[in-house]
């Protein structure tokens, strides 16, 4: 039975699901029976030690037609990448960098080998930090990819793509994200001639809602609108290339299957997504501009209370109506380091330089705000309510110092002028 062309999904987030290909293939009352329904095999995916608190804990029970475990053994990738894991061993930079946008290959170019490091923090081994990448590729994989050091949040800027797991089909576009646990098997198909787009690779305790606080209830990313597939399973015998990435190297081995052989599956962690567009937004009804905190749709927290190891924050669309206000966002220096990218559209604090596909690192402490033209077109505003539209930025913004790779260093897309942007600012005249 191969994959259906039709795709569901079942909603919420953090819950238990169960999911079936097949009518009875989800055996009851216990998760290793004996003897499974049609003779499948039962295995566990845990993304949690055993013994984590029952709110922390996270596995899956998933019901195949071969164990994972049929595989010879892995050989090193032997192929030049440009894809690194911390811990980075580069001087931390407090310089202020911007890039544009990475072009498409233009050599054949599937996932894997389009994935570029542009820095990261902590150390895989220690199961702490984010690895943040861009990928760029021109043609669907033929074979199969798993990250045994993290789990990945994508966001696609460019492109439309089909990921195939373990757990089933999800569909992803620009303006959607999707997170895919460590360890689950992956194929990335391109919808169209190329694909372009940004990954968050975290080390660290796996992505969750964030607490609202005297929010509230309601706000931000609602847990109803994140989407896991539904389980749907390919029995083809023919030989296919598995490639891991385990402990910032790629290994590879060859399957005699394919390995998206899941029938039915049960638990709490699995493959989902998230459509940016239905986040709700909170903002100021009076005056001054709030913390970008209040734009967080997903975080992975640390033993130290309100800092994270990653915080995904987006800039959507949304009514601006503070009064007496400067409306972009301010001069600031951050405790935290800040990692941007931009979806669609333009970011209200750059008027022009930040393009889609394109990123920016304002590191630990680092002095960074509006360019001139925004900064004067903001303090002489009309201040009427307006909405901000057609745009779409995010922010991987992380406890941890940023340090970038020699790519990202040495690479062509580097805005080598971006102080620039800060340089002509009239003094001030407390005399005037």
């Amino acid at each position: 039975m191969g994959t259906p062309n039709s795709r569901s999904y079942m909603v919420g987030f953090a819950n238990h699901f169960a999911s079936e290909a097949v009518a009875g293939a989800l055996p009851q009352g216990q998760n290793s029976p004996q003897k499974t329904p049609f003779g499948l095999y039962a295995e566990q995916l845990s993304g949690t030690a055993f013994t984590a608190p029952r709110k922390e804990n996270f596995r899956s029970w998933l019901y195949r037609l071969r164990p994972s475990a049929n595989h010879g053994a892995f050989k090193p990738y032997g192929k030049k990448t440009h894809l690194e894991t911390a811990p980075f061993t580069a001087p931390p930079s407090p310089n202020r960098m911007r890039w544009n946008a990475q072009p498409i290959p233009t050599e054949p170019t599937d996932f894997i080998d389009g994935l570029i490091t542009y820095g990261g923090n902590g150390d895989v081994g220690a199961g702490a930090g984010i690895g943040i990448h861009v990928y760029a590729c021109n043609r669907s994989m033929e074979r199969v990819f798993f990250n045994a050091d993290g789990e990945m949040l994508i966001v696609p800027e460019q492109g439309e793509l089909t990921l195939v797991t373990e757990f089933g089909i999800i569909d992803l576009e620009p303006q959607q994200i999707a997170v895919i646990p460590r360890g689950v098997r992956l194929r990335v198909e391109l919808k169209g001639a190329s694909a372009r787009g940004y990954i968050c690779e975290n080390y660290g305790a796996l992505f969750r809602l964030p607490d609202l606080g005297p929010i509230g209830s309601n706000g931000l990313a609602n847990p109803r609108d994140f989407e896991t597939p539904v389980a749907a399973y390919e029995d083809v015998d023919a030989p296919v290339e598995l490639v891991q990435k385990y402990q910032g190297g790629l290994w590879t081995t060859m399957l005699d299957h394919s390995p998206f052989d899941v029938v039915a599956w049960h638990g709490n962690l699995a493959p989902y997504r998230y459509d940016l567009r239905h986040f709700n937004t909170i903002n100021t009804v009076s005056f001054d501009h709030p913390d970008p905190s209040i734009f967080t749709v997903l975080t992975s927290p640390t033993d130290t209370v309100g800092t994270a190891n990653c915080d995904f924050v987006i800039f959507p669309p949304r009514w601006m109506v503070a009064e007496n206000t400067f409306r972009p966002p301010w001069f600031h220096r951050n405790v935290m380091s800040e990692f941007m990218g931009l979806i669609t559209g333009a970011y209200d604090a750059k008027a022009d330089g930040f393009s889609p596909g394109g990123a920016s690192l304002h590191n630990q402490m680092s002095g960074h705000g509006p360019d001139q033209a925004s900064y004067n077109a903001a303090v002489n505003a009309d201040l009427k309510p307006h909405k901000q539209e057609n745009t779409m930025a995010f922010m991987f913004e992380s406890r941890a110092v940023i340090r970038t790779t020699d790519f990202a260093m040495n690479s062509p897309s580097m805005q080598l002028d971006y102080d620039d942007v800060w340089s002509n600012f009239e003094k001030g005249n407390p005399q005037a």
